[in-house]
């Protein structure tokens, strides 16, 4: 899903948080607006990224789920396509907002 595909006032945190099988399609999707979840270890701890280059989507996510929006990490991103990097921001996630397990991987 792409900007075009929802009208700006109708994009709903749930409705655009997807995963990917392939880092670089979850990079793209970010780099669109979407909200890439990628799943990750870190000294044996199950985390996940929220990724994307929609602040605003992103805060609307943190505030449903529970997390503050000081939590909210600046990073900018290389775009794949380009290789111009970007402004994007990302959530840490784990524990109790860790989202569960999907079946619908893209």
């Amino acid at each position: 899903m792409t900007r075009a595909d929802q009208p700006e006032g109708h994009r709903s945190p749930a409705d655009v948080l997807r995963e990917f099988r392939k880092r670089r399609d979850g990079m793209i999707y970010a780099m669109e607006g979407g909200l890439w979840l990628h799943r990750h270890l870190w000294k044996g701890r199950r985390l996940a990224h929220v990724v994307s280059t929609d602040k605003a989507l992103l805060l609307a996510y943190g505030a449903a789920i529970g997390v503050p929006a000081e939590r909210l990490q600046y990073k900018p991103l290389k775009d794949p396509r380009t290789g111009v990097r970007r402004d994007a921001w990302h959530w840490d996630l784990g524990g109790p907002v860790l989202p569960p397990p999907s079946d619908r991987i893209y």
